[in-house]
C-alpha cells in the first residue's frame, strides 16, 4: 500500500482536459493531501486553493510541477523554501537549471508523469 503524500500541485487547473486536473482528482480518490497552486483560482474540486508557493508552511512530500521552465525557474527560491522530498517534473516542465540546483540541496527530482506514476503504482 503506499504511503499518504502532502502533495503541492503547481499549475493546478479546474479544466478536466488539463492533466493537472487529472492528478488532483487521481491524488484525492488515491487518499493523498492535496494542496493545488494557482494564483487566480479559490477553490478546485472542493479543495482549497493557495495563490502562491510562499503561503504553504508545511512538510511536502512532493511537489509535482505543471508549469513551464520559466515559471518555475521564476518560483525557484520558493521551491527551494518549500524544501519538498521530492520534485516530479512533468513532461514539458523540464528544467536542467532547476534540476541541479534542487539537487544540490538534496531534494530529489524525477521526470515522469504523475498520472502515470499513480497508475501504475509508482508514485
Amino acid at each position: 500500500m503506499e504511503k499518504k503524500q502532502t502533495v503541492v500541485i503547481l499549475g493546478a487547473s479546474k479544466n478536466p482536459a488539463r492533466y493537472s486536473f487529472q492528478a488532483l482528482l487521481l491524488l484525492k480518490n488515491k487518499g493523498h493531501r492535496i494542496i493545488p497552486v494557482n494564483p487566480i483560482l479559490d477553490i478546485i474540486e472542493g479543495i482549497p486553493v493557495v495563490h502562491s508557493i510562499s503561503e504553504i508552511n508545511e512538510k511536502i512530500d512532493t511537489l509535482t510541477l505543471y508549469v513551464n521552465s520559466g515559471r518555475s525557474e521564476s518560483l525557484s527560491d520558493q521551491i527551494y523554501e518549500l524544501k519538498p522530498d521530492r520534485v516530479i517534473f512533468n513532461p514539458g516542465t523540464e528544467s536542467e537549471k532547476l534540476k541541479i540546483e534542487l539537487e544540490k540541496r538534496n531534494i530529489t527530482c524525477i521526470e515522469a508523469c504523475t498520472l502515470v506514476l499513480l497508475k501504475t503504482g509508482m508514485f
